[in-house]
């Protein structure tokens, strides 16, 4: 009987104890990995860090768009991209030019 009253007084505090511990490792688990969790903010900043970048580049890209439209607007064309355009679409070079085309326009 006296080892029962023992070996029940050691193992109830032994078990409420490593149930403990499941329960806090398991929140602690999903603390750092779940759907919620430490890696996946980490990922979460990564991608926007990455998504800033990509609307900066499209910032610029819709600032050079502006500029380009701007010179054909209101009935005033700029004789120089008119011509860019009708050489670029045309492929029709003099002989005598040297063409340099800069900018995305499918030079890569």
């Amino acid at each position: 009987m006296v080892k029962r009253k023992r070996m029940r007084a050691i193992l109830i505090p032994v078990f409420l104890y490593a149930v403990s511990a499941a329960v806090v490792g398991y929140f602690l688990f999903h603390a750092q990995n779940g759907a919620r969790g430490l890696e996946a903010k980490r990922e979460y900043k990564r991608q926007i860090f990455e998504k800033a970048i990509e609307l900066e580049a499209l910032k610029a890209e819709h600032a050079e768009w502006d500029r380009r439209t701007a010179l054909v607007r209101e009935g005033k064309i700029d004789a120089d991209i008119l011509e860019e355009e009708a050489r670029k679409t045309l492929g029709h070079v003099h002989a005598n030019d040297v063409i340099v085309f800069l900018g995305s326009h499918g030079a890569h």
